[in-house]
């Protein structure tokens, strides 16, 4: 067997003799041959020039790289590479060079030194197997002046390594070459600035409201003038995981089932239709997880919008995306096909906020991430261990069971929650659908109460943290008087006007928020409008599903369990809906449980705290 590449010949590590003891010279690239052939080898020969009359483990060789940028936009070893090679083997055969191997990277940038060639480059040089690296100019080595000269003025030098760049006039046995620092620095400047002018480009492409990304998202195809259309292959598959997500269910779980299913993901979908093998893995094509749903999730193009900006990197040097907040991305709405209404993907974010948490017998109750506990705001957790009847499942408060504040324990069941829950939505439902106008009068009614009442606390609180700004620019300013004064000694006047500005610039930061937050309240008609296509949407339902109870409901609100002067118990919970907020409707706001809350058995109630 013959490993040529590795830094040791196997026949070395097993003890057997070189192929030159067994085989002869005349033999020897007939042994390369069928070895290359028969361990899938076939442009060993062509990688490595070799004299078969040599013994090939001993000598070293020449390193002949070659680079072509990824902004010549050309794939495999184009022509430019062809001709780099070109060069450098007419330069081996002027100088008698025998012994060679080309390293070549095509198609990535020079501001880099992470590159597959570069990387096997400098190994064989650590391994001792090169002794000469020669390129046709110092651009193709790089275009890192720091990093090349680290290289050619250190690293090479100290391995004795001979270097030459052809067409630069650079070889490092005839002396050092004065110029070649600055034509170092002018390789790096051109691609500083060709990384300057494609911002550009793309930064005004981006802001005319053109796509930045080549390929359409799952779900979508190009058509003509390339447009993007709904794909009737994937499209639906959206819908579904959106669908599945309003159900209640996670992202590992949807991508569980459409594994069993076996619809191909994204990355092989982009694979067949485009050769693009990013996210593509060929032994799982149809192997879902849960990143992908959740990106999916998230992707504000299935509202018919273009989104761009949505990643940047530091420097033309950096190869690290960094992902755009929301403040510096671009919107332009309404450019393609809607796959998922507004109203829907509002929902499946609000789910995705509020994670749900599994029992331990891996369920998700009909309420988890919904319910809250009025009184400290922390979750509700669900109870329900493996043995426990499913009538006997309940809430508690998680601020309560984690005794992260002294909060009580709010409890309440599930059975009776889901009772009052179902009984108030009907309720609210039929009086919007029988009295449309009405519940429309009181709701605006309602919202401006609200609304005015939140305005003036928002412009008492904006007030105040406008007095206290300009109060600290007079503490500031009087500091640096009795600075001048020699009051003050520069240690002293550093330390303190450090920590007023820097609460100013907190209140800087509170200022702005509160400011926007005035400017943007306003009359919630459009969200009643929005409330009202949901009831017309559903006008009945039979029970309680995970889906309907995240179409309408936004949370749930749970107060302690009180006790009357007639020792009788009653427990109030507040229904938030969508879009509209707490609803009074001219009936009793309170409920009153159906019965008090379970006590379980001793044994039943240990198995409940276990599974908590």
């Amino acid at each position: 067997m013959l490993n040529y590449f590795s830094r040791r010949p196997v026949w070395c590590i097993i003890g057997l003799a070189k192929p030159t003891q067994f085989c002869g010279a005349v033999g020897m690239e007939a042994f390369m041959k069928q070895t290359a052939t028969q361990f899938q080898m076939p442009g060993m020969l062509n990688v490595l020039n070799i004299s078969p009359r040599r013994s090939f483990d001993t000598e070293p060789w020449a390193a002949f790289y070659c680079r072509l940028s990824q902004d010549d936009g050309l794939d495999g070893e184009s022509n430019s590479i062809q001709h780099q090679k070109q060069i450098l083997e007419r330069y081996a055969k002027e100088h008698g060079i025998t012994r060679y191997k080309f390293y070549v990277d095509d198609g990535i940038s020079g501001t880099t030194f992470n590159r597959p060639g570069f990387q096997e480059m400098l190994a064989d040089i650590e391994a001792g197997y090169v002794n000469m690296v020669v390129v046709k100019d110092m651009s193709r080595f790089g275009r890192d002046y720091l990093q090349v000269g680290m290289y050619t003025e250190v690293l090479f030098p100290e391995k004795d390594i001979h270097f030459v760049a052809i067409n630069d006039g650079v070889d490092s046995e005839k002396g050092d070459n004065d110029f070649t620092p600055l034509r170092n620095l002018f390789n790096e400047w051109y691609a500083r600035d060709t990384s300057k002018k494609i911002r550009a480009v793309v930064k005004a492409k981006g802001m005319s409201g053109k796509r930045l990304s080549h390929l359409p998202p799952y779900g979508y195809i190009m058509g003509d003038e390339g447009n993007w259309v709904i794909d009737e292959e994937t499209g639906p598959v959206v819908k579904e995981i959106f669908a599945l997500c309003l159900s209640g269910l996670g992202p590992t779980k949807i991508a569980n089932i459409l594994t069993a299913r076996n619809i191909p993901t994204p990355g092989t979908i982009n694979y067949r239709r485009y050769g693009n093998k990013q996210g593509y893995c060929p032994q799982a094509p149809c192997k879902w997880v849960y990143q992908t749903v959740s990106n999916i999730l998230e992707r504000v193009e299935y509202l018919g919008h273009t989104v761009n900006f949505k990643t940047t990197k530091k420097s033309y040097k950096s190869k690290k995306v960094i992902i755009n907040g929301d403040d510096k991305r671009m919107v332009f709405k309404n450019t393609h096909p809607a796959l998922i209404d507004q109203d829907t993907f509002d929902r499946v974010q609000a789910i995705r906020k509020g994670k749900c948490r599994h029992t331990k017998i891996g369920s998700v109750g009909l309420f988890s991430g919904l319910l809250f506990c009025a009184d400290c705001g922390s979750k509700m957790y669900h109870h329900r261990g493996s043995g426990i009847k499913e009538s006997y499942e309940y809430y508690t408060c998680a601020g309560y069971s984690k005794r992260v504040n002294p909060c009580t324990t709010h409890h309440i069941s599930v059975k009776n929650l889901k009772k009052l829950v179902t009984d108030d939505l009907r309720r609210v439902t039929h009086f919007a659908s029988e009295n449309e106008r009405e519940f429309v009068t009181m709701l605006v009614s309602c919202s401006m109460r609200e609304q005015k009442r939140a305005l003036a606390e928002m412009q008492r609180e904006l007030e105040n943290s406008q007095n206290r700004y300009d109060e600290l620019d007079n503490i500031i300013q009087h500091l640096y008087e009795d600075k001048i004064k020699g009051q003050l000694t520069d240690e002293r006047f550093a330390k303190l006007s450090a920590g007023y500005e820097a609460e100013q610039k907190g209140l800087e930061g509170t200022i702005k928020e509160l400011s926007e937050q005035i400017a943007q309240k306003t009359d919630k008609t459009i969200n009643i409008d929005r409330f009202m296509k949901l009831v017309k949407k559903h006008t009945s339902f039979e029970e309680l599903t995970p889906t309907l109870l995240n179409t309408f409901i936004e949370k749930i609100l749970v107060h302690e369990v009180e006790i009357n002067a007639e020792g009788k118990k009653h427990q109030e919970i507040e229904i938030v809906y969508n879009f509209i907020g707490s609803v009074e409707l001219p009936e009793e706001a309170t409920h009153e449980e159906a019965s008090e809350p379970v006590e379980l058995p001793k044994r039943e109630s240990r198995r409940s705290k276990k599974s908590a």
